[in-house]
């Protein structure tokens, strides 16, 4: 059965809300949970960018049975891998075994902010690839010394090491990507409903491991509100992988999606309360063989209401597909 998530946007909402909006959307029965981890809004207009990792460790104190996952953390530029092992092995005792770690080779959005340019996607996967390795290396126990192309790590070990391992996840958007994560990861990540990705993942080593989908949804009584709302905070979306990975800031998304229409953005999302056109827009994630798809609902302001609405239709409507 299809599970359904929860998704803790930190570009839209302030560390304290992420956390209380959690909390009821553990209450109102979703399956799990997910956070985005940016230095950036992707728009001025979502207001927010705060530390993921902090949200998430208030979150695992704050939770007792949701899930918690990063969707997705780039460990090659912002961070370092041996930092991002720490953290993701400190989550999951403070979670209890609740904790997933999604990982992606980033955008330039946010990685830009610590200087030395941004490469091309060749080199970001390669880095992502050293990265995973240097990662499953640490949370495996022991010293781990480790002298490579992009990275160095000198005599490191993690002194708090969880009894349950840490499931890794890697984002996916094309054959290489789907390489590293059917060779080195537990679960695949993807934004779009390709079954073609999943088949490639599957290919390269990753047949019966999860595979975890995300979808924008723009819930609100007044669908012209919501369309509204769409527009004015998610319109970035549009864009495509290869644009979205390279802009350098919240301006250059808002010059590039000028040409977006409010229309647009109600043929790519749904908007309204309309269950059926939610549930049509989560089939094709299901059809593609998506074991989880989690739900990214537009507008921090807007989280409580979508959250009772989901709990009273949305999601008896979809695990009844």
């Amino acid at each position: 059965m299809v599970q359904f998530g929860y998704t803790m946007m930190t570009e839209q909402s302030g560390p304290r809300a992420l956390v209380a909006d959690v909390v009821a959307a553990e209450q109102a029965g979703f399956d799990f949970s997910v956070t985005s981890d940016h230095y950036f809004p992707w728009l001025a207009s979502q207001g927010h960018a705060p530390y993921a990792w902090s949200v998430l460790g208030a979150a695992a104190q704050a939770t007792r049975r949701i899930p918690l996952m990063t969707y997705v953390t780039c460990p090659t530029t912002r961070y370092h891998p041996a930092v991002v092992a720490q953290k993701a092995a400190t989550l999951q005792l403070l979670s209890e075994g609740r904790f997933r770690l999604g990982l992606g080779s980033g955008e330039s959005l946010n990685e830009h902010v610590v200087g030395g340019g941004w490469p091309d996607a060749r080199v970001r996967l390669d880095k992502l690839e050293e990265a995973v390795e240097i990662i499953k290396a640490l949370l495996s126990g022991g010293y781990v010394n480790h002298h490579g192309a992009h990275y160095d790590v000198e005599n490191a070990k993690l002194w708090d090491l969880p009894d349950v391992a840490v499931p890794l996840g890697v984002a996916v958007s094309g054959d290489r990507s789907c390489e590293i994560a059917g060779r080195l990861a537990d679960l695949v990540i993807a934004t779009e409903p390709k079954e073609e990705l999943l088949t490639d993942f599957d290919r390269h080593g990753g047949g019966g491991k999860p595979r975890v989908g995300q979808l924008p949804v723009c819930y609100d009584t007044d669908r012209d509100a919501a369309v509204k709302r769409a527009h004015d905070q998610f319109r970035w979306s549009v864009g495509g992988w290869k644009v979205n990975s390279e802009l350098p800031g919240p301006s250059a998304f808002a010059q590039a999606t000028q040409y977006v229409r409010p229309d647009d953005m109600a043929e790519a999302v749904p908007c309204g309360d309309d269950v059926g056109r939610f549930v049509e827009a989560v089939r094709p994630f299901v059809d593609a063989g998506f074991t989880e798809v989690a739900l990214v609902q537009i507008g921090g302001d807007h989280q409580k209401p979508f959250i009772e609405w989901a709990q009273d239709k949305l999601l008896p409507a979809l695990r009844a597909m």
